[in-house]
């Protein structure tokens, strides 16, 4: 059985194509969630007024790969310490947030969250945990980028 998990870590193209590479996730995709504007345009989000991040909705099988192992990775994908930016990309767009999807997902977040947070030190963790809500898939053209523009740079820390 499938289970999902959210993460906005920056930029959608390389998260997605980060989390595509994990043994046990069956699904990446590149949408928008956490703000206030049902079905936002790309352009929509990046004018930076919708309250959405860019994020990546996975699809996982918990017997292959833990939602822990999922956090983990997803702290390894970027800078967790960057407020409202990941590399060259500024804006609330790319904040870094894991949105729950149980009470279980919030423990194990937050639980991660603190253990690394020593590693990071005197920097704090920026990362916020909050409950995943409407996910909006991206337009066709922002799915599987790094597969569509093979040998280019995607933007991802």
């Amino acid at each position: 059985m499938s289970e999902k998990a959210t993460f906005a870590a920056g930029c959608f193209w390389g998260v997605e194509a980060s989390f595509l590479a994990v043994p046990g996730v069956s699904d990446a995709v590149s949408g928008y969630t956490g703000g206030h504007i049902e079905n936002p345009s790309y352009a929509q989000v990046c004018e930076g007024t919708t309250g959405h991040a860019e994020a990546v909705e996975v699809s996982f099988d918990p017997q292959k790969v833990s939602y822990e192992a999922l956090v983990r990775k997803f702290f390894a994908l970027h800078d967790p310490t960057q407020l409202n930016r990941q590399g060259p990309d500024v804006g609330e767009q790319y904040r870094s947030v894991i949105f729950y999807h149980s009470p279980e997902q919030k423990a194990i977040a937050e639980k991660v969250a603190k253990e690394l947070a020593p590693q990071y030190f005197p920097r704090t963790i920026a990362t916020s945990v909050e409950p995943a809500q409407t996910f909006w898939k991206a337009e066709e053209y922002h799915q599987r980028y790094a597969e569509k523009h093979p040998g280019r740079v995607v933007c991802h820390i």
